[in-house]
């Protein structure tokens, strides 16, 4: 074997062949692999995310009325243990008492490591329970709805949470607007039926998020909260609406390692999503959500939107928070 074949040769060969591209390139670039890399973990470094949730609290009194007692300092123990498991950076909260049990629950939240400095408290029709939103992020505007009502048998009614409307800008470059509403309970009631009332409060909700998408066919939109029905009922449909301005139903579920079948157009994922739980019929529902507008969708991130399980859960609420997480980008 010749000097210029052995393994030693052929080794010096491929150094000086590397040696030369590296002189090739110009002083100070990096190879491209290396560029490609760096770009991939700058994106990933930049994609600033946020987390919107919603939970109905149960009768979040400081002070009992007529009708509801005040809210006992174990369940608002177990409420603020639900919140800071979440970790949302927006919360919007139905069954909450006066303002000042808004601000004890502001204060005793920040004592614990989470502060919202934004906050809205928006009082319906009903005197008891009210919309509220807690926010890290700063509102643009608020549009409170107060004063909506509508007729049924010849009989005026009021909207009786009313709704709470805001725009919040996340950062210089994304502002999202978010609904929040607690329509009509399924608790009879002898002055109408409770369905009847529910829809026609879902259709005045459908009012608002239409002038939305009237005012910006893509408008970062998030309408949730306690919607009272499942999701085939006539309320939920007239919400939800229908064509270009349909809004997705992220149906969050519980992250308990389940891999369920897929969904079909028949039927949805086999996985675990009841919110609500109604001890009289002993009865588990999802009665509440979180809907988007098709330009909020594309900042959504599925995996990591779900409903929180907690031991003990039933000593906060009769419901179950459930949070979505997004991009904080225009895709």
């Amino acid at each position: 074997m010749s000097s210029a074949s052995t393994p030693f040769a052929l080794t010096c060969k491929r150094q000086r062949r590397i040696s030369e591209r590296m002189k090739s390139r110009p002083r100070g670039s990096l190879p491209p692999i290396i560029i490609l890399g760096l770009v991939l973990f700058l994106r990933l470094a930049a994609a600033e995310t946020f987390r919107v949730a919603t939970y109905n609290i149960e009768n979040y009194l400081d002070e009992p009325t007529q009708t509801r007692h005040a809210k006992s300092a174990e369940a608002k123990a177990k409420v603020r243990e639900s919140i800071l498991a979440l970790k949302p950076d927006v919360l919007a909260l139905q069954e909450m008492g006066s303002l000042s049990a808004l601000q004890e629950l502001r204060a005793s939240l920040k004592a614990e490591g989470l502060d919202f400095p934004f906050w809205d408290h928006v009082t319906g029709f009903d005197t008891n329970i009210h919309v509220a939103i807690l926010s890290k992020f700063p509102f643009v505007a608020l549009h409170p709805h107060t004063n909506d009502d509508f007729l049924l048998n010849s009989r005026r009614f009021h909207v009786s949470r009313g709704f709470t409307e805001a725009d919040i800008q996340v950062n210089t470059n994304y502002t999202f607007t978010l609904i929040a509403a607690h329509l009509k309970s399924k608790r009879p009631i002898p002055e109408a039926d409770e369905a009847e009332l529910r829809q026609e409060e879902a259709k005045i909700l459908r009012e608002k998020i239409d002038a939305r998408f009237a005012a910006n066919p893509n408008v970062n939109l998030v309408v949730l909260g306690d919607l009272n029905d499942t999701k085939d009922a006539t309320s939920i449909k007239e919400v939800i609406g229908r064509g270009k301005n349909k809004l997705l139903d992220t149906r969050p579920a519980e992250r308990n390692g389940d891999t369920p079948p897929p969904a079909t157009p028949l039927a949805g994922a086999r996985n675990i999503t009841w919110t609500h739980y109604f001890s009289k019929e002993d009865l588990y529902s999802r009665l509440d959500y979180i809907l988007l507008s098709p330009g909020m969708a594309h900042e959504w991130l599925a995996d990591e939107t779900y409903v929180l399980t907690l031991p003990n859960w039933g000593l906060a609420s009769d419901h179950r928070p459930l949070v979505a997480t997004f991009e904080a980008t225009d895709k």
